[in-house]
């Protein structure tokens, strides 16, 4: 067996399936049918999201398994998000961005702000 084709490796356009057999009687359907947007990940991107699931979402628990770095498991998540046809945080729209938050722990780390003014700080970026 192979996995299935996406995309037509002569002119780029989405495939569609269009017969399922079983393969204990041999029953074949034929139609046009809708893979999902799963069927959009590679194997080891759908691995991923079933280890993620087994696992309720707790990254933790995949470091543990998979014995990577917290940051790796996010990437991975990550690469899935995208794959799946959406930016990663583009629907986060709660406390600073990288950059302001980076610029707070800066400001702290230096002396150049209290705890309670960068806590401050990230409560007002907050929507």
């Amino acid at each position: 067996m192979y996995p299935i084709l996406h995309e037509c490796p002569v002119c780029n356009h989405e495939l569609i399936a269009t017969r399922l057999t079983c393969r204990e009687c041999d029953t074949q359907i034929e139609g046009r049918f809708l893979s999902g947007p799963f069927s959009q990940l590679n194997p080891i991107q759908m691995e991923f999201v079933e280890l993620f699931v087994r696992h309720e979402g707790k990254i933790t628990r995949l470091e543990d398994e998979l014995s990577l770095s917290y940051p790796t498991i996010r990437n991975r998540l990550h690469e899935v998000i995208r794959a799946l046809g959406y930016e990663p945080g583009a629907d986060d729209q709660s406390g600073p961005d990288e950059e302001e938050r980076r610029k707070i722990l800066e400001d702290l780390e230096q002396g150049r702000i209290s705890y309670e003014e960068a806590m401050r700080l990230i409560r007002e970026t907050e929507v």
